[in-house]
């Protein structure tokens, strides 16, 4: 009997050991680009991370875009997304505010925010329909889910109309290792924002390896075996 116990613990040990192992890794990219104005063709941020271990569990994305020198940003010309290096894609930024009766979208001038996966945030999408704030600058601060529409961002505005897909749950399970790209353009004429930074924060899963699960397997019988003892 006591030989079962120390056989259920065990078991229970390793799944809470493989269960909750994980790896919390933040980057930070400073660019200071400006983001062509009026041009489809826009620009690509590429970085390259490794040293990761497991899977991606969580992911969150800190953006700081903001006015050109001698320009006024205009949020509603700007689009954005993400792309992990072993699968993902998310669309962060489509053109916020556009939609039915409003062809432009929103004329706050940057981002200064977080987009994140976990704490059920607000799509930013429509920000203005519900609570916001903007710093000094003029930009939208806070925490966002990612726009997420994977519609052409020149469409016509009724086209973004319905809910996003393209959201930040397509890069868990993923491995973070390798090249992640972050693309951004500005899709009308008349003003011109810039890209000062981001910063991409990643947490891991540890996969168990196959013969931790079989260790698991063999205590998870011994206890069931034992359950039914008692």
């Amino acid at each position: 009997m006591k030989a079962l116990r120390l056989t259920c613990t065990a078991a229970v040990v390793l799944w809470t050991a493989a269960a909750w192992a994980q790896g919390s890794y933040s980057f930070t990219n400073t660019v200071n680009q400006p983001i062509p104005d009026a041009n489809p063709s826009g620009i690509t941020l590429a970085t390259n991370l490794t040293g990761m271990s497991g899977t991606i569990s969580n992911i969150s994305l800190s953006l700081d875009v903001r006015s050109a020198s001698g320009s006024t940003a205009f949020n509603g010309d700007l689009y954005a997304y993400l792309v992990g290096p072993n699968g993902g894609y998310s669309v962060l930024l489509n053109r916020v505010g556009v939609g039915t009766g409003n062809a432009f979208g929103y004329s706050d001038t940057g981002f200064n925010l977080t987009f994140a996966l976990l704490g059920s945030p607000a799509n930013i999408h429509f920000y203005q329909q519900g609570t916001f704030s903007v710093n000094g600058a003029g930009q939208v601060t806070g925490t966002w889910a990612p726009d997420g529409r994977t519609v052409d961002p020149q469409s016509s505005p009724s086209s973004f109309d319905a809910a996003g897909t393209a959201s930040f749950n397509s890069f868990v399970g993923t491995d973070p290792n390798g090249t992640w790209v972050l693309f951004l353009a500005d899709l009308a004429g008349g003003n011109t924002a810039q890209i000062n930074g981001w910063t991409l924060n990643l947490e891991t899963a540890a996969v168990p390896e196959p013969s931790v699960w079989a260790l698991m397997a063999v205590g998870t019988a011994a206890f069931v075996r034992f359950r039914r003892r008692s």
